[in-house]
């Protein structure tokens, strides 16, 4: 029942995020292409990557919060049924090209965010095990 409740929570503030991010005009542009959702997608591909890396690795996050925050916040803040109704309300408008092109960009740099977030999560534990090793040895150094 606990994990119902964080997925809930987190797909609440996802949905809200999502929808603030859409609303604002930082990524409003004069052509008819959905970078809003572009942006959303992507950078929600990095953090789910990035943060499942580093929970395997480094973090001790409880299974229910860990998928408050995946499901629920990640999940609620992306979107493949919106990129999908754009891609089809871009053929109805016969832009083709852009239907195609945007399809394309968004799976293609949502792999590359996904792959960017792994290395990184794997670069931060790598550091933090170096800086646990580091210490471990000036603690014996001491002795």
């Amino acid at each position: 029942m606990r994990k119902y409740l964080y997925i809930g929570l987190g797909g609440f503030f996802g949905a809200i995020l999502r929808t603030a991010i859409k609303s604002s005009s930082m990524l409003k542009t004069d052509v008819e292409f959905p970078l809003d959702t572009l942006f959303i997608n992507v950078f929600g591909s990095f953090l789910i990557a990035l943060f499942l890396t580093l929970c395997i690795g480094v973090m001790e996050i409880d299974l229910d919060i860990r998928l408050g925050i995946t499901s629920g916040f990640i999940g609620a803040f992306t979107t493949f049924s919106t990129v999908c109704k754009e891609v089809i309300g871009l053929l109805e408008q016969e832009k083709t090209f852009l239907a195609i092109f945007y399809s394309f960009i968004s799976i293609s740099l949502g792999i590359i965010a996904v792959y960017t977030g792994i290395v990184i999560g794997k670069k931060i534990i790598l550091f933090k095990i170096r800086g646990a090793e580091i210490a471990i040895d000036k603690n014996m150094d001491e002795k």
